[in-house]
């Protein structure tokens, strides 16, 4: 679980997102598309999850990418290449249902963008024709533009402040885009509100749409029950039953109140933190 090496791919407005590129070769071997790990920086840290941005079997490493955010992403942030992680199990949770659905729209906002990259890459693999788009709040905080580039047939990109792509957000385009052409597939990542955005205007279209849900974990194995989530009615949770989930059966204003609920919690411990 060692840290091969570490690459700050922005630090703008207090706003700083890395990449880790990690020596786990059993995770490596079996890792799929749209899957997670948990990892613990030290003995006494707390478990958080991460995408699998990338694994590569021939050398046994896994990326990851995180925006410090909370506590634990802060300290995993001080981390550098030769570092060793004190915890890292994976992979988890379902992987994303790879298949020929024709022409499919991924939309990534923020840090959500290097969730859709290996969901990209595999439905690209599969034969479908990749539209992507990518949003931030400006460009210098865009990330993995290049990479998702290379695996897309056509790539929007828009900034809140339009300092970068055209201004807007992501839902504009996606709006825009299911106007003119019929799609098979809608897949999101991102802020909640964005994720919720997009659900309602699909749902306008008749068009499956999944989305990959960020509710808090802390087990990872469904036995705390912390990121249950409602969808269709019904208790899930995520990190068993998920990550994804169809947009339009989840129980949006539930997720955002419980995402909320440590907050003020992590607000006062990150300010421990040097």
């Amino acid at each position: 679980m060692k840290i091969l090496s570490k690459k700050i791919l922005s630090n703008v407005d207090g706003i700083k997102i890395t990449r880790l590129n990690i020596a786990a070769s059993d995770i490596a071997s079996k890792a799929r598309a749209g899957q997670f790990v948990v990892l613990m920086a030290d003995e006494k840290g707390e478990r958080i999850p991460l995408t699998i941005v990338n694994s590569c079997k021939p050398d046994g490493s896994i990326t990851l990418i995180f925006q410090e955010v909370g506590l634990t992403t802060r300290l995993l942030g001080k981390f550098n290449a030769g570092d060793s992680l004190y915890m890292l199990t994976g992979p988890l949770g379902h992987a994303t249902e790879i298949k020929k659905y024709g022409r499919i729209i991924l939309v990534g906002g923020g840090v959500g963008i290097a969730e859709i990259y290996p969901v990209a890459k595999a439905l690209k693999d599969a034969g479908n024709h990749i539209t992507t788009i990518l949003g931030s709040r400006t460009g210098d905080l865009l990330i993995l533009e290049e990479e998702l580039k290379g695996v897309s047939d056509e790539l929007h990109i828009v900034t809140d402040n339009g300092s970068y792509g055209k201004k807007g957000f992501t839902t504009d385009v996606l709006s825009e885009l299911l106007k003119k052409e019929k799609y098979g597939l809608v897949y999101a990542v991102g802020p909640i509100p964005m994720m919720k955005r997009v659900s309602d205007i699909t749902k306008g279209f008749g068009l499956k749409t999944i989305v990959s849900l960020n509710a808090l974990m802390v087990d990872a194995t469904g036995m705390c029950g912390c990121c249950r989530v409602t969808v269709g009615g019904a208790v899930k949770f995520s990190c068993v039953d998920g990550p994804e989930f169809k947009a339009n059966l989840v129980d949006w204003d539930g997720l955002v109140k419980r995402n909320r609920v440590y907050a003020d919690k992590e607000k006062h411990i990150c300010k421990l933190i040097p």
